[in-house]
């Protein structure tokens, strides 16, 4: 089959040939149809100090997919040849404390599909049966194929109760994009999305937000005041690993305010953790979905109407990967889609 493969351990992928991967008792092989490039892909792709530390070269590379299962091993008992399928990325061990409490989410030994294990930016993938999210219903493949980074999405805006409350998202990527058409479609009463990219700030106005504030130029208090705000915001997300970001969404934070943080810094960040505690604020970290309560959320807010395809910006046939890894990077875009199907 023809595979996206991070070959040796230096900057650049290879499209090639590479063995069909093999079915094991318990899982089931995908015939791949649509997948999304995330950050992680571009780490790979340029090969930087994370990559160099956790990528063992060869491997197929991609998380972010949708297809169409094709075979199955012989203990697989739920899903089915023909059945359309997301796949959640985080292959848990099943055997540590939190895993055998339903926890899978905080199992301490996660690997990842596309960073420890071959993935799949390739036309077949295998993965565990747990790990195949069926679609029961409808959905767009575009949007199917985004279901990993729609999960930290949902993840993080459903953490906290958000009806009627007034909410701060801090990063207009992707994931901070949906995060916000999230929490407006779940009946907040404001929800104002900060970044520096006026592109990605057009984004987030696209899935309905209140304001989208470009903080190069005016305040998230500027934001407080525009909206009639008194007390500050009741609910934070942060999305974008900024440390100014995070001090500036502490200081605009109501009394008892909850955060929710899903950007990773890329260096130690300070906050004032004296507002912290006298203001009562709630800080949570975020990681990957919930197995697998998000699939749920996620698969019934599209019933009910929610519409993330604003952030889907550019198709590109997977023999472009070049074209459609250099979209990505960029910047000027939202989620970056690769076509199995077509060359």
């Amino acid at each position: 089959m023809k595979a996206l493969v991070k070959a040796d351990r230096a900057p650049g992928l290879e499209l090639t040939d590479v063995p069909d991967p093999a079915v094991g008792p318990g899982d089931v092989a995908v015939r791949v149809l649509r997948a999304g490039i995330c950050g992680t892909d571009l780490h790979i792709d340029s090969w930087d100090d994370w990559a160099a530390r956790t990528i063992a070269a060869p491997l197929v590379i991609g998380h972010e997919f949708v297809g169409e299962v094709v075979e199955i091993g012989r203990s697989v008992t739920t899903v089915k040849v023909g059945d359309l399928v997301s796949g959640e990325g985080h292959l848990v061990c099943g055997s540590c404390r939190n895993c055998k409490a339903g926890r899978r989410h905080l199992c301490a030994r996660t690997k990842g599909l596309g960073v420890h294990t071959d993935g799949a930016f390739a036309q077949y993938a295998v993965l565990p049966e747990m790990n195949a999210w069926v679609h029961r219903t409808k959905v767009d493949l575009d949007i199917a194929a985004i279901f990993d980074p729609l999960g930290n999405a949902v993840h993080t805006a459903l953490s906290f109760p958000v009806i009627g409350e007034d909410v701060l998202v801090t990063g207009a990527g992707p994931i901070g994009i949906m995060a916000a058409a999230i929490a407006r479609h779940a009946g907040a009463r404001n929800v104002v999305v900060t970044d520096v990219s006026e592109h990605r700030l057009e984004l987030a106005r696209k899935v309905g937000v209140d304001l989208a504030l470009d903080v190069s130029s005016a305040t998230i208090a500027d934001a407080q005041q525009k909206l009639g705000m008194a007390e500050g915001f009741d609910v934070g997300m942060e999305m974008s690993g900024r440390p100014e970001a995070l001090r500036d969404m502490i200081a605009n934070m109501s009394h008892g305010g909850r955060v929710a943080l899903l950007g990773l810094p890329a260096s130690d960040v300070s906050v004032d953790i004296a507002s912290v505690v006298l203001k009562m604020i709630q800080l949570k970290g975020i990681y990957g979905r919930e197995m697998f309560e998000t699939w749920y959320s996620m698969s019934v807010l599209l019933q009910a109407g929610l519409d993330i395809s604003p952030v889907i910006t550019h198709r590109f046939g997977y023999t472009e990967y070049e074209k459609a890894f250099a979209t990505a990077r960029e910047g000027r875009c939202g989620k970056v889609i690769l076509d199995w199907t077509e060359n």
